[in-house]
């Protein structure tokens, strides 16, 4: 009783002294708690960020590094930009006089040439193929064309012949491709598929190249824009190709060929300018050179498209030609 007694007569000002200091404790160290936290979280952020910063740089010099590979890569071929050729305008190259500037006038093969040519070169680059054959196991030239992708070829020839074929339904068969962009169709409401100066436009891409140049010749009652050669050696080169797939780098097999130089060959040979690639040869040479065309030629492309690793709407195209 006598210490309850001085407890109650202490004064006030006593104990609310020891409760602030209590608190005040207590505050100091939950100021520090936070405090302690909000550094931490700042840190962590700080980290994530470079990081994250980091990663970013990494990836980029990844990009740089593959960029300048490839670009190592199209050194060393030799090939400029300017030089690499579609089908197309490899065809028409071996077609054109060289010093007149223009095709044969007797020629009427080139022009379904050419779209045979579109076709293979939208295959080979991933845009088109055929559909799938079936139960009934459809021939070649009894199965459909198809869009595989829309992506732009940055060609506006090809991107042209691609929009026809991705918006047309039904789809078409190769052989009616062939026939709709030559505008080769007795049909009045399919003319408008029809592809129009193919082999002017074509030329104007070799004289963007460096391939040809442009001249007006005139021929008695009209005026006629011609393309003369202006760069031999591409040209040379493309010759020089073509006569060596047959002679020094013939392999037998035709799956172990390129398949863009094997279609160059039967394409050439379609559109009757595979003459001009094999006018500088020898007796002997031009007689093996023709002998492994004819070879060629005789292949069955319903056997050869069943083969591994080969392309079933080039082996369309080339049955259309030589059906």
């Amino acid at each position: 009783l006598s210490e309850w007694f001085i407890y109650l007569n202490k004064p006030k000002t006593h104990i609310l002294n020891s409760a602030r200091t209590a608190a005040g404790g207590s505050g100091c160290v939950g100021a520090m708690t936070s405090l302690t936290q909000r550094g931490s979280g700042l840190v962590q952020r700080r980290t994530e960020a470079s990081r994250s910063a980091a990663d970013k740089e990494r990836s980029l010099a990844e990009e740089d590094e593959h960029a300048t590979e490839c670009a190592d890569a199209r050194d060393d071929t030799g090939d400029s930009k300017e030089a690499r050729l579609t089908l197309m305008e490899e065809v028409l190259l071996l077609g054109l006089k060289d010093r007149e500037g223009y095709t044969s006038f007797w020629n009427d093969c080139i022009s379904s040439g050419l779209r045979g040519c579109m076709l293979i070169e939208l295959a080979l680059r991933g845009r088109l193929q055929l559909e799938a054959c079936g139960m009934r196991r459809k021939g070649l030239l009894a199965r459909k064309v198809i869009c595989k992708s829309d992506a732009p070829t940055g060609d506006v020839l090809l991107d042209e012949a691609l929009k026809h074929i991705k918006d047309t339904q039904p789809a078409e068969t190769v052989q009616s491709w062939i026939e709709l962009l030559s505008g080769e169709t007795w049909n009045p409401l399919k003319l408008h598929y029809q592809l129009r100066n193919v082999r002017e436009r074509l030329a104007k891409n070799l004289v963007e190249k460096g391939v040809l140049t442009t001249e007006k010749q005139n021929f008695l009652l009209f005026d006629m824009t011609t393309h003369p050669l202006t760069n031999g050696n591409i040209k040379q080169r493309l010759i020089k190709k073509v006569q060596e797939a047959v002679l020094d780098k013939w392999v037998n097999d035709p799956n172990r060929m390129d398949k863009r130089l094997l279609a160059l060959i039967f394409l050439a040979h379609s559109s009757d300018v595979l003459e001009n690639a094999f006018a500088p040869l020898l007796d002997d040479q031009y007689e093996l050179a023709m002998k492994r065309v004819r070879q060629l030629l005789e292949l069955q492309p319903e056997g050869e498209s069943a083969k591994p690793n080969a392309n079933e709407l080039l082996w369309a195209v080339i049955a259309a030609f030589t059906k």
